[in-house]
């Protein structure tokens, strides 16, 4: 299940990122890659000793907080820290799959969802794309700044070469919940449902039919 959400962050939290972005500190990503993505991964992020980067996580992550589509569609249990990255011209991550687990000892979050945060005008640059692996099938992401794509951890994907421009994005990782990646889509089926039944005709009997059966498939498969 591929969710891509418009407007997560505002103007004014782009803009705050981005006056954050300028004076900060870039290391070579590769330097947080495993042993085999290291081989693949050519772009720029933000090193962790930068002052500014608990202010440049704590905008990302009270967007995505905020936010009820992620929410309903997610269900999220514990997330990681944005990282920000910067690709310029001629960099690229090519075919890899994220590691299934992120973090350290006591603050491991298994990676059941990546999440992409666009941060630059598509039109600043081209190449860039975000391409997924779903089901056989490429698909290529190119957003607006402000937007979210996410996408099971477990797909391969890649950023395409930088060819002009420069592509900044902030990337999160989430674990859910609902483990299981059919699960969560069936829900959000159901959740999606409830909310189009409520819209149409109010509380009825098939809004509390709906409601009951997805509440009880999510007591059912929860993972607290």
């Amino acid at each position: 299940m591929i969710i891509c959400v418009p407007n997560v962050l505002t103007a004014e939290e782009l803009g705050a990122i981005h006056n954050e972005l300028r004076a900060a500190s870039f290391v070579e990503g590769a330097s947080t890659a495993g042993w085999s993505a290291r081989e693949v991964k050519k772009n720029l992020q933000v090193a962790v000793n930068t002052g500014s980067l608990a202010k440049l996580q704590d905008i990302v992550r009270s967007a995505f907080l905020r936010d009820a589509k992620l929410q309903a569609a997610l269900l999220p249990a514990a997330m990681t820290q944005a990282m920000f990255n910067r690709y310029d011209v001629g960099m690229t991550y090519g075919l890899h799959v994220d590691a299934a687990v992120m973090g350290g000892l006591g603050s491991s979050v298994r990676s059941d969802v990546a999440i992409t945060v666009f941060l630059s005008d598509p039109r600043s640059y081209d190449g860039g794309e975000l391409v997924v692996n779903a089901n056989g099938m490429e698909c290529a992401f190119k957003m607006e700044a402000g937007s979210v794509i996410a996408y099971p951890a477990n797909s391969l994907h890649q950023v395409t070469p930088i060819t002009r421009g420069a592509r900044h994005a902030a990337v999160i990782w989430i674990q859910s919940q609902i483990r299981d990646a059919s699960q969560r889509e069936l829900l959000w089926d159901l959740e999606t449902a409830k909310r189009q039944i409520f819209s149409s005709e109010g509380q009825s009997a098939t809004f509390d039919a709906v409601s009951r059966s997805h509440a009880n498939l999510l007591r059912m498969w929860a993972n607290m």
